[in-house]
């Protein structure tokens, strides 16, 4: 029977590699163009993370059907022409989705090593936001996390959330699940009411 952090995974890895397609086909690549901007978006961020904290081997090396599935949803993608026409909330609702569960996948791995919460914290943005990173850069867009609503911050959210949770005695299920929803639900309400981090606005003098 599958995991609570396997099932996280296929659900995390899926989304992803379905936003990484939905922007392929934005800029009107062809089929190999969609499988690598999908793969990369899927498994990117988390690459960077066991690189990162030792944590080897890679989960897709160990385990390469996972790819694989990335590479089918990401033409089941492709062939759903709906999901072009809604594009924006199709596209915005997968990514906060994968956003927050690779955020508490993050958080899981970085705790299973060992590590306290800052680096769990580290793990989390990482895990969360830079397959994102890597598919808007390589799609020609301005990275999300670097645009106007919360994004990164809801991966330390959903860290903080999963501690607070475990510091109350929640079951693992619980911590986990909670987690994601409220990291989702405020991404989401982010989109929606605009909320965002202050922004530093400094004009050097001629």
């Amino acid at each position: 029977m599958l995991s609570l952090l396997k099932i996280l995974w296929i659900i995390g890895i899926t989304a992803e590699g379905m936003t990484g397609a939905l922007a392929a086909g934005r800029r009107k690549m062809d089929l190999f163009g969609v499988a690598v901007l999908a793969s990369v978006t899927a498994i990117g961020g988390g690459s960077i993370r066991d690189v990162l904290l030792g944590h080897y081997p890679l989960t897709w090396v160990a385990e390469p059907q996972y790819l694989v599935l990335v590479v089918v949803a990401s033409f089941v993608t492709v062939s759903m022409p709906f999901l072009l026409e809604n594009f924006r909330v199709v596209f915005l609702v997968l990514d906060a989705v994968g956003l927050s569960v690779f955020a508490v996948i993050g958080t899981q791995v970085a705790l299973g090593l060992g590590h306290g919460f800052v680096i769990a914290v580290v793990s989390a943005v990482v895990t969360g936001v830079f397959g994102g990173v890597i598919r808007d850069l390589l799609s020609n867009q301005i990275p999300l996390v670097f645009q106007e609503e919360l994004y990164a911050s809801v991966a330390v959210l959903a860290t903080c959330v999963y501690f607070l949770l475990r510091a109350l005695g929640a079951s693992d299920s619980v911590t986990v699940i909670v987690s994601i929803l409220v990291a989702v639900t405020v991404r989401l309400l982010a989109i929606w009411r605009g909320w965002s981090l202050p922004i530093f606005d400094y004009q050097e003098r001629s």
